[in-house]
């Protein structure tokens, strides 16, 4: 039986993100409401990428909603480390749990296991592709924070191409009126053509940029994200980029009064620590408002009825051309592609080619 799931932010509608958001908020009002809602729930984390915050907030919120937890955060110390593939560690693990948490390192993942689980699956970041509990602690904090999620112009700097958190978050803030977007990054960090694709298709106006200072005094939000060393193919690309961009306070001179400083974390040299004591620098506040994101999403998905496939069934033997594709990796994976004008999109990891 097929189940709901979250691969995509946009997967849901967005009266979905707003209900997730309000029962996020309330859950932080009063946390004890919710202590034994997930009484005799099971959620597997499968972390095959490394990480702090994400892990242990999903892990935080199953056990404040009172249920347990089982897993790996090293698939070394699974049989990952024998060869198993990731549908068979899939249906294995699923079977165990109600509800399945997963990171990976290879673009379309996510959707992919969604295929063979026997329970929904929670994208927690599939490679540069999307994280989409990311971008609903990003909604929950603006909206409590900033007090509205429309009317927003929101500056975006750094890896703009393999940035995951800053794809979704496009997305997502894409949906709601009047958003803007400030895109500040080199060239070689810009943001992916389906990006801009999407924003050009919600009628959301966006500039590129390469100064961070320039662009400081039009911004209501700023999303900082690091220039990420393990998206790179060689040490040399990663050192021409890292420090092209830091937050400093000099640089907060002239921004607005009541602008919001985010970043998904972790930073490496990309904000300095002297922003930390700025009150508009939210980003550790961020970080717990994931946790009650998290609680609301679990709640969610499940109490949510099953639903139809994640794929088009377009099927098709052409390759996709992106090498981080879960198809180039998991070949036995059915190719599956939707078109788009003289293009075709590959339905896991979202990569055009021409027809």
């Amino acid at each position: 039986m097929p189940f709901e799931h979250l691969i995509d932010l946009n997967d849901f509608s967005v009266k979905q993100w707003n209900d997730i958001i309000s029962l996020a908020l309330d859950i932080k009002k009063d946390e004890k409401k919710y202590s034994k809602v997930c009484e005799n729930k099971i959620m597997a984390t499968l972390f095959y990428e490394p990480s702090t915050r994400t892990q242990m907030s999903f892990q935080t919120a199953m056990i404040k909603l009172g249920g347990q937890i089982i897993g790996f955060d090293n698939p070394q110390n699974s049989s990952v480390a024998k060869g198993e593939n990731l549908t068979d560690t899939i249906k294995i693990v699923s079977g165990y749990a109600d509800i399945l948490v997963m990171r990976h390192m290879l673009e379309g993942s996510a959707k992919a296991a969604a295929m063979y689980a026997d329970c929904p699956v929670i994208n927690a970041g599939d490679g540069g592709h999307l994280h989409p509990t990311q971008t609903l602690t990003d909604l929950v904090t603006l909206q409590s924070e900033k007090g509205r999620l429309t009317d927003l112009k929101i500056g975006l700097c750094g890896d703009l191409k393999n940035g995951r958190t800053v794809h979704s978050l496009i997305k997502a803030l894409s949906m709601y009126k009047n958003n803007s977007f400030v895109l500040i990054s080199t060239k070689e960090l810009c943001v992916p053509q389906y990006i801009k694709d999407w924003m050009d298709k919600y009628n959301c106006p966006y500039k590129e940029v390469f100064s961070l200072s320039e662009a400081m005094a039009e911004l209501d939000v700023l999303y900082m994200t690091r220039i990420q060393r393990e998206r790179f193919e060689s040490p040399e690309e990663y050192e021409r980029q890292k420090n092209v961009y830091v937050l400093d306070t000099k640089k907060l001179f002239n921004a607005k009064k009541d602008l919001i400083i985010l970043h998904p974390l972790p930073r490496v040299d990309e904000i300095e620590l002297s922003v930390d004591k700025d009150p508009r620098a939210m980003y550790f506040k961020q970080a717990v408002y994931g946790v009650y994101a998290r609680m609301a999403l679990i709640m969610t998905l499940l109490e949510m009825k099953p639903k139809g496939s994640l794929i088009s069934h377009n099927h098709s033997s052409t390759i996709c051309k992106n090498p981080k594709c879960i198809t180039n990796h998991e070949v036995y994976l059915e190719k599956s592609y939707k078109q788009s004008g003289d293009l075709i999109v590959c339905d896991y990891c979202d990569d055009r080619q021409l027809l």
